[in-house]
């Protein structure tokens, strides 16, 4: 069953990956020049890796070039389907049925027949785990009205996520337009695309937004009906579930519960994985990969292997901590004339093992004076602390420890007459 996740909406600045410890925010658009590039050897059309707390891109191989992205494209379809069950518009319980646009549907899955009807959770089950085309379908009908009035809603997403102008959906599946026959979209034109990069955008958002995701994405196996003879099989054979499993123990990866793979003549072989390992959660996007079904997770494995063994969080700030270089802010009109500021949160980053601490610059700042007045609250926010790393900025507030009463008109007067004398010895010393 879905449990509600409750989306996390920190509006910040596209060089901030995180306001609190491991936070999540919006993920930055990393260009090659401040990307590792670290030499894998690949033998993919593009790879990326990227921590999925923050959006940080910790490797990335021709990761903005679009490509077919195969069943990946489901991860799209699987995030508006939990968007549609948190909003209410449909229930785990409801049933769905099978239109012949779902039955026709060609490739993986094939699990229903016409007018069949399934609850939501066994329809998103048999999507998640055994990339069946016919419940995918079902799905976006169900939602939408019809596959192609979906994809636009698709679409729509892949724009409110930043993703690449290249990026772009027909349907919900990933399939080609010659494989959908007399069920390909007529106003939405050409094919289904994503970057490497875009793929990782998407799994981003699934992980932070609808974790619960993973309870579907971890299953090795599930039926379908209670009548079936054999389980739907996972066709990520990486799950960390798979390692007593003689067939994929070989692939089975410690720590990985997700995500979604991807095959089409055109795509080859392609796969979302995502791991935890020592509280840090990675994201790899492979693409392109082949000729044989396994190619993808050999690929995988070296990139999420490079990332666990080169980098790890590294706490940078602590909350209610104090910035040696501003430990009190000064008020105006206060009965204090400073008062002092820690941290309102930490500060974590991703960084390569064994980074140095100075290697981390912080700065901090007040806020401009005409925000300074009296009376000021207990942790109100008084300024910013800044913390430099390979040339990004990353922020976090700086609140006061205690409340600033606002001065009587008596003090203010007797604290104006005593500034305008030191004012005028200081101007006649000058002089």
């Amino acid at each position: 069953m879905f449990v509600n996740v409750k989306r996390i909406c920190s509006v910040v600045a596209v060089a901030l990956f995180l306001n609190t410890s491991l936070a999540l925010v919006q993920p930055p658009q990393a260009s090659a020049a401040d990307t590792n590039t670290a030499d894998l050897q690949l033998n993919a059309s593009s790879a990326i890796l990227m921590e999925a707390s923050t959006g940080q891109i910790l490797y990335e191989y021709n990761a903005d070039k679009a490509l077919p992205p195969a069943s990946m494209a489901k991860m799209m379809t699987e995030y508006l389907v939990m968007d549609a069950i948190e909003s209410g518009k449909i229930k785990t319980t409801d049933m769905v049925n099978t239109t012949p646009a779902a039955a026709d549907a060609i490739g993986s899955g094939q699990l229903l027949a016409l007018n069949e009807q399934a609850t939501v959770d066994n329809m998103f089950a048999a999507m998640s785990i055994y990339s069946s085309n016919d419940a995918t379908v079902a799905l976006a009908e169900a939602i939408a009205g019809s596959e192609e009035s979906f994809a636009k809603m698709m679409n729509e997403k892949a724009k409110e996520f930043g993703l690449s102008p290249d990026a772009h959906f027909i349907n919900s599946t990933g399939l080609s337009r010659a494989d959908m026959g007399k069920y390909a979209p007529k106003e939405l034109q050409g094919e289904t695309l994503l970057s490497a990069k875009d793929a990782a955008l998407i799994a981003y958002h699934l992980i932070n937004d609808h974790k619960n995701l993973l309870e579907y994405t971890k299953t090795p196996a599930r039926k379908f009906r209670e009548t079936d003879k054999s389980p739907m099989i996972n066709w990520n054979w990486m799950l960390a579930d798979n390692k007593s499993n003689k067939n994929f123990a070989k692939y089975a990866y410690e720590g990985l519960d997700g995500l979604k793979t991807g095959h089409t003549d055109e795509a080859g072989y392609c796969f979302t994985g995502t791991a935890e390992r020592n509280g840090m959660r990675l994201i790899s996007v492979v693409m392109g990969t082949g000729p044989k079904e396994e190619a993808r997770f050999i690929e995988t494995r070296k990139v999420l292997d490079y990332g666990f063994n080169n980098f790890a969080p590294k706490q940078v700030l602590t909350a209610k901590a104090e910035i040696d270089s501003l430990k009190t802010v000064n008020i105006k009109k206060g009965v204090q004339l400073e008062v002092p500021v820690v941290t309102q949160t930490g500060l974590t980053l991703i960084a390569k093992k064994g980074t140095p601490d100075d290697q981390f610059k912080v700065t901090a700042q007040a806020l401009d004076e005409s925000k300074l007045t009296a009376p000021i609250e207990k942790g109100q926010v008084v300024g910013t602390a800044k913390v430099t790393y390979e040339g990004k900025e990353y922020n976090v507030n700086l609140i006061t420890t205690e409340e600033v009463e606002k001065a009587g008109w008596f003090r203010l007067f007797f604290r104006a007459i005593k500034q305008f004398f030191i004012d005028t010895l200081s101007g006649a010393k000058n002089g």
